[in-house]
């Protein structure tokens, strides 16, 4: 599954109906934040790759590897493990613990938070997927609005997606998961409903949970409404997650209009301690593009 697909995927049954500690989704209190060290000295923030990005025809296992190649600890995945087996779980297991990988996040529920209809339904999908969760030690995962509903007002969709977010921190209070709402551009899905940055932190900021933050992606708002950094330095408390590729053509960073090495200069500026994960499609060479991704958000993050 590649992520256009997801979200479409995601808004079509929608029509129709971080960072933390030790990664343990049953554990009292409110989820921890990343450990201090952050991705490197000096830099506060931990680097991911979303997998769907890279090296999709390798075996899983062979995919992780070639993650450890490029200098990642951390993993981000949109359901690769939906037809897994109890073996493919442990073999899954088995080689990040092997290669010191953390599943840092995860996405693929296919109910929204912004039809109120489809409330019931996503709560059921929350509830189906923290079990999985548990396995993989995973305790992120990103929520979508899905579509615009014909004919029903944005107020209401925008209600429903507070309202719908808060009985979903309900299913979580107290483990150690952080949901992540995300926005979309209109470019790549028009009919998403969420494709403003600024009303999503309206949303987080009247869900008000410290376990549901937004997942600014950098590469939509850019297409969407753009003013990237100031509507970060006005909202980091509300960021649970950053993704990070290029406009145009969702490439690696400095392909195209985003001066990431200011976004990483700011992110750690801000003493941002969660993730940044690379979501882009590389233009050659995967593991050299996302290495130097890498030395880029370092050697920036610690300016």
């Amino acid at each position: 599954m590649n992520r256009r697909d997801f979200t479409v995927n995601v808004a079509r049954a929608a029509l129709g109906a971080a960072a933390f500690g030790k990664p343990s989704l049953s554990g009292a209190g409110a989820p921890g934040m990343a450990t201090a060290e952050g991705e490197a000295p000096g830099v506060p923030f931990h680097l991911s790759v979303m997998l769907w990005t890279v090296f999709q025809k390798l075996p899983f296992e062979q995919r992780l590897e070639k993650v450890a190649e490029a200098g990642y600890k951390n993993v981000e995945l949109v359901g690769e493990y939906k037809k897994w087996s109890e073996d493919d779980f442990r073999r899954a297991n088995a080689k990040r613990r092997e290669l010191g990988i953390t599943f840092d996040t995860t996405a693929g529920l296919a109910h929204g938070v912004g039809d109120p209809r489809a409330r019931e339904a996503l709560l059921a999908d929350l509830k189906n997927e923290l079990p999985i969760m548990e396995k993989l030690e995973c305790p992120s995962i990103i929520i979508m609005s899905g579509d615009v509903v014909a004919g029903m007002p944005r107020q209401v969709q925008h209600q429903s997606c507070i309202d719908g977010l808060k009985r979903a921190a309900e299913l979580i209070e107290g483990k150690n998961v952080r949901l992540l709402l995300e926005n979309i551009d209109p470019e790549e899905n028009p009919r998403y409903y969420l494709t403003s940055v600024a009303e999503g932190f309206k949303i987080i900021e009247a869900v008000n949970h410290p376990q549901v933050k937004f997942l600014y992606d950098f590469f939509h708002e850019q297409i969407s409404e753009g003013n990237l950094i100031e509507k970060l330095e006005k909202n980091i408390d509300k960021v649970g997650l950053v993704h990070i590729a290029d406009v145009p053509g969702r490439h690696e960073p400095g392909t195209g209009e985003i001066n990431y090495e200011n976004i990483f200069r700011t992110l750690g500026r801000l003493k941002y301690d969660r993730y940044a994960a690379m979501e882009f499609l590389p233009t050659s060479d995967p593991v050299g593009k996302l290495r130097a991704a890498r030395e880029m958000a370092i050697k920036c993050g610690r300016a």
